[in-house]
């Protein structure tokens, strides 16, 4: 088991000059917030963290699939039940698609019950001759446009923890009691195929799945066993305060787990090889997210790797590439191959949305459907070409029926933006536009898993 060195104090952390954090005004405050913090029970345990970096050490290995998802940005206003149980009905559609189509496991991570805090590219925003600090997320300041809103206010990560233990709290109990039962899941994806307008393009792959059920059920196969999934919850650890207050031993290994989330990642405006969050986040056990862009290198890549995994472990290291769709063929070919080269067996999962953001004719910010489907094929082009396993997507999306992608068989244009234009910072698909996609990757899986054996399914008989 890796050695792990003492947690490093926020002062010696902020004197690593961390980019993209709050400008909190009342130092005291914030104290006495991160004093509160600590003192509250854990989001996740780490036995739940150990059993998500095994299913990675599976994704690395080719032996199951990842697919991670949510909102860009959660905010408080969106705990709702009704919002959590139709993110949590999207993902758990898409996931049945992709285990029928890739015959592995697949590991569902959402994008929620952390999501508060997002990195901008500028500190303040200015409309007409009123300048204020930019909207960070609503772990920092609120997105109406006042000075007492836009305050950084460091109460809001009470905030935090309590929207985080909330929605947790409802999808535990969604995931264990029946409502991702796999067939009621198997039907939610039967409509969609009824009334998309890609429904005759997936009909024949929901048919099969609906045979397949069948026969397992008629194998005897207990039907308890489609009641429950296990499910994660993973944000990118951006907030220093919140992130070091939710930094726990655990009682068992006494070995340091950041307990507010299972999976973390770092982003890639934060990660600095000698920087803040880097540096917290080598000293912690949860499975680690890298955010890889456009202008990453190979060794970049193996840098961070070596500072945030210098023992190799298996499930520890997952690399999210988002370079965007006319990029990804250029940059990320050598990088997978360094990495390979390397001996590290990292996993790969594909971000086909931060690479592809831009500003429509009306004012929105906006992604095109075929921008986010160019980069997915380009991420499976280049392992199919280098021989290695696509371990996963990421993706932004919504379980609600919002209009801030452009494309998809519905066929959005930008004069339908403003319909339901909902986020209050990325653009998301919508619920039809994320079982196209997963339709979409299930081919890809499909095709590629006809040359692959299956680890999975590796049988071999035995004689009388």
């Amino acid at each position: 088991m890796p050695d792990n060195p003492p947690i490093p104090s926020l002062d010696e952390l902020h004197a690593l000059k961390p980019l993209q954090q709050p400008s909190y005004d009342d130092l005291t405050e914030v104290a006495h917030v991160v004093n509160r913090l600590r003192s509250l029970p854990p989001l996740v345990f780490a036995g739940e963290c150990d059993a998500l970096r095994a299913k990675m050490a599976s994704a690395a290995a080719g032996e199951a699939f990842v697919l991670q998802g949510g909102d860009c940005a959660e905010t408080f206003d969106g705990v709702t039940a009704a919002n959590i149980q139709g993110k949590l009905r999207t993902l758990l559609s898409m996931a049945i698609v992709l285990t029928y189509a890739a015959q592995v496991p697949i590991v569902k991570v959402g994008r929620m019950a952390g999501q508060y805090t997002k990195p901008r590219s500028a500190a303040n925003e200015t409309r007409g001759d009123v300048t204020l600090p930019a909207y960070r997320g609503d772990a920092v300041n609120g997105f109406a446009f006042t000075p007492e809103a836009r305050r950084h206010d460091p109460q809001r990560l009470l905030g935090v923890y309590n929207a985080s233990a909330a929605t947790l709290n409802l999808v535990r109990a969604f995931v264990t009691g029946g409502f991702a039962h796999l067939r009621s899941v198997h039907t939610w994806n039967a409509d969609f195929v009824k009334s998309s307008a890609a429904g005759v393009q997936y009909q024949t792959l929901a048919n099969e799945i609906d045979r397949a059920l069948a026969f397992m059920v008629a194998c005897g196969i207990d039907d308890e066993v489609f009641g429950t999934v296990d499910f994660y919850a993973s944000h990118e650890a951006l907030s220093l305060e919140y992130e070091h207050a939710m930094t726990r031993v655990d009682s068992r290994t006494q070995l340091p787990y950041n307990v507010s989330g299972h999976f973390l990642w770092i982003g890639e405006r934060t990660r600095q090889l000698e920087g803040a969050h880097v540096e917290l986040l080598r000293h912690v056990r949860n499975p680690l997210g890298i955010k890889l862009g456009p202008t990453s290198t190979a060794d970049t890549a193996l840098e961070l790797a070596d500072r945030l995994d210098p023992d190799h472990e298996p499930g520890r290291i997952t690399f999210i590439t988002r370079m965007g769709a006319h990029r990804i063929r250029d940059v990320l070919p050598e990088i997978v191959a360094k990495v390979t080269a390397s001996g590290r067996q990292v996993a790969w999962v594909c971000d086909p949305m931060h690479g592809n953001t831009f500003e429509a004719r009306n004012g929105f910010k906006t992604r095109a459907f075929s921008d986010v489907i160019g980069e997915l094929n380009g991420f499976f082009d280049v392992h199919e070409e280098q021989g290695t396993w696509p371990g996963g997507v990421h993706v932004e999306l919504t379980g609600d029926d919002v209009t801030e992608c452009v494309g998809g068989s519905e066929d959005l244009v930008e004069a339908d933006l403003v319909n339901r234009y909902e986020t209050l910072c990325d653009p998301r698909l919508n619920r039809n536009q994320s079982l196209e996609l997963a339709f979409l990757v299930a081919e890809r899986l499909t095709t590629g898993r006809i040359r692959r054996p299956n680890p999975v399914q590796a049988f071999v008989p035995v004689s009388f």
